[in-house]
């Protein structure tokens, strides 16, 4: 996980090791990406529960009390975070074949979920009670967007000019996926949803054997 910090001050020589390790699937997410959204969820449910959340519409801070909604809410943003990368990742892909780029899914997976971290990083200011969820979603955005740029010429084996056109497009994908995950989990934290009796939470709940 301090790759993340590699990435965002040392951006050559990070995503040339990247590109030239060539990781596959199991241990990009066994040993950076799952890891890296367990921390963050985790923190962010610690919080909820012991320094809590501002509420706009009651101009107050809620302490979350209940474990069972909490850790519900996490595991499904988990999943939510999780489901990001991967279609990203798949789009970026789809994209790739449409301008007659060849390139594999894991090499849009790579780029896709390093290039990620750097909003994952910026999830835990949502430990502070009063920053709001756009906040951190809007910072991570513009860092990752730093970090993409940086690795999509090494991962993809493009040159600079024909690579703008796969850079564009991760970062719409990406600004688009991750930004309507933002406002449904937002909407729970600032207390629009009440997830206590919620069909998701339930569907959740019963799947945990809850």
């Amino acid at each position: 996980m301090l790759k993340v910090f590699f990435l965002l001050f040392e951006a050559d020589v990070a995503w040339e090791k990247i590109a030239l390790a060539r990781r596959g699937f199991a241990y990009i997410l066994g040993t950076y990406l799952v890891p890296f959204i367990v921390l963050v969820t985790a923190a962010e449910g610690w919080g909820l529960m012991h320094l809590g959340r501002w509420q706009p519409r009651f101009e107050t801070i809620k302490i979350f009390t209940d474990l069972k909604t909490v850790v519900h809410f996490e595991i499904m943003q988990a999943v939510l975070l999780l489901a990001v990368v991967f279609l990203s990742a798949l789009l970026m892909h789809v994209a790739c074949e449409k301008f007659n780029f060849q390139r594999t899914y894991l090499q849009s997976f790579t780029v896709t979920a390093y290039a990620f971290s750097p909003m994952l990083l910026l999830h835990l200011l949502n430990l502070y009670p009063t920053v709001h969820p756009a906040t951190s979603w809007g910072i991570g955005l513009a860092l990752t967007i730093w970090v993409l740029y940086q690795g999509i010429p090494r991962v993809m084996e493009r040159d600079p000019v024909h690579a703008f056109g796969n850079y564009l497009t991760a970062i719409s994908v990406l600004a688009l996926t991750s930004g309507l995950v933002r406002l449904f989990t937002a909407m729970f934290l600032l207390g629009y949803i009440n997830f206590q009796h919620s069909a998701i939470t339930r569907a959740i709940g019963h799947w945990l054997g809850q």
